[in-house]
Order: structure tokens, then C-alpha cells, then sequence
């Protein structure tokens, strides 16, 4: 009998499990693997995402932070070795290792923890850093722009270790979660786009088209199961394919569509960074 060697992301998986670390396989694009059939559009009655209340009892990694595991027979298990073999990176749960992640997403977030949180164990990331402290607390996301609390309920992406001593989780970190994030706010000059040529009355200026138009997306946005990301941007695009020529969406209507994303764990710098995209997809 051939025995296939274990890929690089199981073996890290499995050395973190060894050190009492609960981890899961992370797709391309960092998101948590499909649900699988039993689960699917929440037939389990879950939530696929942050929000399921218990431990996933499937046979598969398909509920994201509640897939996560330190059981090195359920890693190396035949129904988890496809998802091994598709995984881009290994991602953990904080809360379930004690600990809380404070993602910083870019230089400004940085620079605000960095004048306003005392120093930890700090990880690298794409654009920003991870600041990991001992302890855990509720998860919130966008509890400052580019700022995102992962403890309880939700998962980060493994980047290693870190430099730097690990100190008790602060108050200064909890009381973030418990302050009103700042109201949503569109990129800027994102509804700066051209009249329809010839100045004609624009047929979207029927208050109900438009009227209808959000609350589909808004529903839409709010009932995702998984995906969010993806999902965001595909209504973003949608919505600017849409209306956004003719000078129809105002503030109000954009604000809609961001404080439903947010609602749903979107941050606001990812609202931001979809409509941007958006906007470029569409050349506006």
C-alpha cells in the first residue's frame, strides 16, 4: 500500500495541534472551506460561518472556527484529507487557544495600536500586523477602520509565531469591542459619476426602481451563508452596474449597503476596498 506524504499545511496544522492550537484548512482567499451537503445553506441549522454556537459535528472542516481541531486523528482523517490537498493556509481559532487577535490591516492601524495598546507578541501580515494577546473575549469586526478583534467564534490565518513576549489581554482591547463602531463610509468620490449623455431624464429616478434595487442587495447581503466577501462585492458591482452611471445612488443609499455588510462581519475597510474594486471593474 502507497501512502501519500502529508502536505505542507497539514504538517504545520498538525504541530500546532501538538502545542494545543485548534486549527482548520483555509481555501484560496483565506476563506473557511464549502459546506458540505448536510450543512449546506444551513440545513444543519448553523450558521457556516462566526456564528454556529457549538463545536461542528460534521464529517468535514465546512463550519470555519467551529471546525477547528487539536485531535490529530480528526486532521489526518479521510473525509479531511481532500481538504487538506485543496487548502491554500492553515488558520487557527484564538479564542480556542486562549488567546485574542487584534488585526491590524494597514499602516494606520498600526500606527494607531502602536500608540494606543500595550506592546505584545506581534506577526506580520500582507499589510498590516497581528497583535496576539493571552486571553479571550467576543470577536467584533471594524471596531476601528482597519481593525478587527478574532477571539470567541472566529478564526485567523496562521503566519507564524511572531516576535515579541505575549502579555494579558488589556482593557484597553476590550473596551474597543464595546464602543458603537464609526458609522460606514463609501471611498471617497465613489458617487462622482457622469450623467447619461444628451441629459435625458434618467428612467432609475423612479423612487421605487431605485427603492427596490437596495433593499434586493441589502437582503441579499444579509442573507449570505457564506462567502461574504465575494458576495459584498458581486452586489456592490451589481448596484453600480445598475445605477451608479446615471447619478441615481446618494449617500444614503450607499451608506445602506455598507451598514448591511457590516452587519453581517464585513469590516469597513473591506466595504471599502469592494466598492473600489467595483468601481474600477466598471472603469468609473
Amino acid at each position: 500500500m502507497t501512502h501519500t506524504a502529508p502536505s505542507a499545511q497539514l504538517r504545520a496544522a498538525l504541530g500546532l495541534a501538538e502545542r494545543g492550537i485548534p486549527v482548520l484548512p483555509l481555501r484560496a482567499g483565506k476563506g473557511p472551506m464549502g459546506n458540505c451537503s448536510a450543512c449546506r445553506n444551513t440545513a444543519c441549522g448553523g450558521r457556516p460561518n462566526m456564528q454556529t454556537p457549538g463545536p461542528c459535528t460534521c464529517p468535514r472542516p465546512c463550519h470555519a472556527w467551529a471546525a477547528a481541531t487539536t485531535n490529530p486523528a480528526v486532521l489526518t482523517s479521510t473525509p479531511w484529507a481532500g481538504a487538506w490537498r485543496q487548502a491554500a493556509a492553515v488558520a487557527y481559532h484564538p479564542g480556542g487557544a486562549g488567546l485574542t487577535v487584534v488585526d491590524l490591516d494597514h499602516a494606520d492601524a498600526v500606527a494607531w495600536a502602536r500608540e494606543s495598546l500595550p506592546g505584545t507578541r506581534t506577526v506580520a501580515t500582507t499589510r498590516g500586523e497581528h497583535w496576539i494577546y493571552q486571553g479571550t473575549m467576543r470577536s467584533v469586526n471594524g471596531v476601528r477602520n482597519g481593525i478587527d478583534i478574532k477571539s470567541t467564534a472566529s478564526y485567523a490565518r496562521w503566519r507564524g509565531a511572531g516576535t515579541g513576549t505575549m502579555q494579558p489581554l488589556p482593557d484597553a482591547v476590550r473596551a474597543l469591542a464595546d464602543k458603537t463602531p464609526a458609522a460606514p463610509r463609501p471611498v471617497e468620490g465613489a458617487v462622482t459619476v457622469p450623467r447619461p449623455a444628451g441629459g435625458g431624464e434618467c428612467r432609475h429616478r423612479s423612487p421605487a426602481y431605485l427603492e427596490r434595487g437596495i433593499a434586493m442587495a441589502e437582503q441579499r447581503i444579509k442573507g449570505a451563508p457564506d462567502s461574504i466577501h465575494r458576495t459584498v462585492y458581486g452586489l456592490f458591482l451589481a448596484v453600480l452596474s445598475a445605477h451608479g452611471r446615471c447619478g441615481c445612488l446618494a449617500q444614503v443609499h450607499i451608506d445602506r449597503l455598507f451598514t448591511a455588510a457590516q452587519e453581517k462581519g464585513e469590516s469597513l475597510r473591506h466595504c471599502e476596498i469592494a466598492w473600489a474594486n467595483a468601481l474600477t471593474t466598471l472603469g468609473m
